[in-house]
């Protein structure tokens, strides 16, 4: 082993108290992660224990130069996968020096209809299905595809083996094992229709979790890639054509969709959604109207739909819960670029509030 993985892999315990907590927090583009650490005296594992810290926020389109200091609130601690031993990674939200949730903050208004005590009681559960697309870093053109050229058409690829099929699948793993690591609630993850695609499932998670989780699960994808040498876009249609584009589907459910007689609830909340459409399409995502066509197993995005097992749908209900009586709901409207805590808080606050 060189010199360098061996210092990189340094096991601090043996010789120190101290840890390395790597605080993350979203960007001014609303899709752009950023972070960075600092060394606390000792291991912690609640968030309230955590010091507040600042960044520059004209750096990051978030604050003018004259008044740049924004404020980082810790939320939630995740085991970091690179440090590891006692090290962590902090999930945090922006506020300015007054305490106000910046522009950029979704997290903190998500809270907000979180703890509503309506919404609480009801202990929605989600499971989003985040879809990414690996890119060859110098050319911004799909991991395994001829450059400037095509791949054979899409059948094959979707949840494929063999190296003309599966391309990048050494990221996906490791992005997997480090998830389950860290403490992040991920499910599952498969090879997509289009090559070089991919998917990771984070749920069920209960309300802000799935925010903090998904969020923590593109920063470490995001620095698996970056250690790969290989460029991560969540663009929602990344190759134009007879390709798919890429969403993230979000998994629903409330207690009372879960419990007897709850598909009569499901289909109350879907109503509710298909009232609240546009403004839902509005916020699901920057871009989204060049997947949602109507092809490539989506609904048009100016027509809200929904069916049984219907994958051409705004919403699918699986064909499981209609026979069941009860379970949950997959709204597919969702962009793989869309903001979880403003999806996940938007969809409760509709079919709930």
């Amino acid at each position: 082993m060189s010199l360098l993985s061996d210092l990189v892999n340094l096991n601090l315990t043996d010789t120190t108290e101290k840890i390395i907590a790597e605080y993350i927090w979203i960007g001014g583009s609303g899709m752009d992660l950023r972070s960075k650490a600092r060394t606390l005296s000792g291991p912690v594992t609640d968030p309230s224990k955590l010091p507040k810290w600042n960044y520059d926020g004209s750096s990051t389109g978030q604050a003018p130069g004259e008044d740049s200091e924004v404020i980082l609130y810790p939320q939630a601690i995740f085991k970091d996968p690179f440090r590891r031993g006692n090290n962590i990674l902090v999930m945090c939200d922006a506020y300015t020096p007054a305490g106000e949730p910046i522009p950029t903050n979704k997290r903190y208004n998500a809270a907000k209809i979180f703890s509503h005590p309506d919404v609480a009681k009801e202990e929605p559960w989600y499971g989003i299905e985040q879809e990414y697309t690996l890119l060859q870093k110098d050319t911004k053109w799909p991991l395994g595809w001829p450059v400037g050229g095509y791949p054979g058409p899409q059948g094959p690829y979707y949840c494929g083996v063999g190296a003309d099929k599966a391309m990048g699948r050494d990221i996906v793993d490791s992005h997997y094992k480090a998830c389950l690591y860290a403490g992040i609630n991920i499910s599952g993850i498969n090879g997509e229709v289009m090559p070089g695609q991919w998917e990771f499932q984070v749920g069920p998670a209960v309300g802000i979790s799935a925010g903090d989780e998904l969020w923590v699960a593109r920063y470490i994808l995001e620095r698996i890639t970056e250690i790969a040498g290989v460029v991560l876009t969540f663009d929602p249609k990344p190759i134009q054509g007879d390709w798919n584009g890429a969403g993230a589907h979000t998994n629903y459910s409330t207690k009372s969709m879960r419990n007897d007689g709850g598909f009569e609830v499901i289909k109350k909340a879907i109503g509710k959604l298909q009232l609240r459409h546009k403004e839902h399409i509005a916020a699901y995502g920057e871009g989204n109207e060049r997947r949602l066509t109507g092809r490539h197993e989506t609904a048009d995005i100016n027509t809200f739909s929904w069916g049984v097992a219907n994958r051409g749908a705004s919403v699918r209900v699986g064909r499981e819960t209609e026979q069941n009586g009860k379970g949950y709901f997959e709204d597919r409207r969702p962009a793989s670029n869309m903001d979880p805590y403003v999806v996940t808080s938007m969809i409760a606050e509709t079919t709930i509030l």
